[in-house]
């Protein structure tokens, strides 16, 4: 793939995200997606496959109710693509901003692995939990 191919799946990806547009989120994920999460919570490592990383999707979101603020830019190169995003998570007055950056494998206009990078790692172990 080319970057302006990586940059349109990624461009498409966040605007889904932004508008709430499940389907079209689900969508763009390969069915042999790859999700690493960093970190020492309970849903760090590696989830292969659709099923196993919208399971993980899903427990995040239920865990730290989960909430995007912004995708503050999007990075394509000739291999990897990326999403700089802040998202609010936790819950009652635990509830605070985080920034996140998603590594993105590119493929035929899909997401075939992504890597989550936090940027307050242990702040976002605390929220997930074991």
């Amino acid at each position: 793939m080319t970057g302006s191919e990586i940059e349109t799946t990624l461009r498409a990806y966040a605007m889904a995200w932004r508008d709430g547009d499940l389907a079209t989120l689900i969508g763009l994920y390969d069915d042999a997606v790859v999700l690493h999460w960093s970190g020492g919570h309970g849903l760090a490592g590696s989830h292969v496959g659709k099923p196993a990383a919208l399971a993980a999707l899903a427990e995040m979101s239920r865990r730290t109710n989960r909430e995007l603020v912004e995708v503050v830019d999007i990075l394509a190169g000739e291999t990897r693509g990326a999403i700089i995003a802040v998202e609010r998570l936790g819950h009652g007055a635990a509830r605070t901003e985080v920034e996140r950056t998603l590594v993105y494998r590119v493929g035929e206009g899909r997401l075939l692995e992504c890597w989550v990078r936090e940027a307050d790692p242990a702040l976002v172990d605390r929220l997930v939990g074991d």
